[in-house]
């Protein structure tokens, strides 16, 4: 008896098979000169007359034999596909991440929409913000935000000083150049506020994703491996539609 992982593996060449012989035998059908054939004698209208060869092409394809074989390849399609979408409506298997059964009989198809989406989260996740490393976090329950410790510093302004570089006579002024000094006039105290997540947050959802991806992916081998019963539907479909 066949698993269903083995009937996943031949349906695509089935598929392809059948899809090119059925596009094969459209395109004779569409050529006349395949299907048509001729014989012909010539009797001349008097013993003396010239005698000329009989002329014949035969029919080199037939419509109903078109029909049957078409019948043929497509029947094959048919129960593979049969046999695999009725597995699949029967094929189940558990989730289990660190031993326990997270989800319980989850069938094939819904195996496959859990790898697309953990896929996607798994994108999603990485992408997160994380805290600066840089600065030292802490939670803050009244604003529900990390935050820094708070740090001090100097807020100066720039206020202007004269140097006397010559001192004033009689016919001189005084020589006086003007540069400006740094003079602390306050103190800035600086709180830094984030909605970013801890990078060990972020790894830890990582590591989930990682895990439950691992553990969908052994479910579905896991169900894939469940024998199928072969389905036979072909006959039926294709002898009433194609059938004499």
């Amino acid at each position: 008896m066949a698993k269903l992982n083995q009937i996943i593996a031949v349906e695509k060449g089935v598929k392809s098979k059948s899809h090119q012989e059925l596009t094969a035998s459209h395109h004779d059908l569409q050529k006349p000169v395949l299907l048509s054939g001729l014989s012909r004698t010539y009797q001349p209208k008097d013993e003396e007359g010239e005698q000329l060869p009989p002329e014949s092409t035969r029919v080199q394809i037939k419509a109903e034999d078109v029909l049957r074989t078409t019948a043929v390849t497509l029947t094959r399609l048919f129960d593979v596909t049969a046999t695999k979408d009725w597995a699949n409506c029967e094929a189940r298997a558990d989730v289990t991440v660190d031993g326990r059964a997270l989800v319980r009989e989850v069938p094939v198809s819904y195996l496959l929409f859990l790898e697309k989406q953990l896929v996607d989260l798994h994108t999603f996740i990485r992408k997160l913000p994380v805290l600066d490393a840089s600065e030292s976090w802490n939670l803050d329950p009244s604003s529900d935000a990390w935050k820094t410790e708070p740090v001090r510093t100097i807020r100066t302004k720039k206020v202007p000083r004269n140097h006397v570089k010559a001192e004033a006579t009689e016919k001189h002024p005084a020589q006086v150049d003007v540069y400006y000094e740094d003079v602390p006039v306050g103190y800035w105290t600086t709180v830094k506020f984030s909605g970013a997540l801890p990078a060990r947050r972020v790894n830890e959802l990582l590591e989930r994703v990682e895990k439950l991806q691992n553990a969908v992916k052994f479910a579905r081998e896991e169900a894939n491996s469940a024998e199928v019963t072969d389905q036979r539907v072909g006959d039926a479909v294709l002898g009433y539609l194609l059938g004499p």
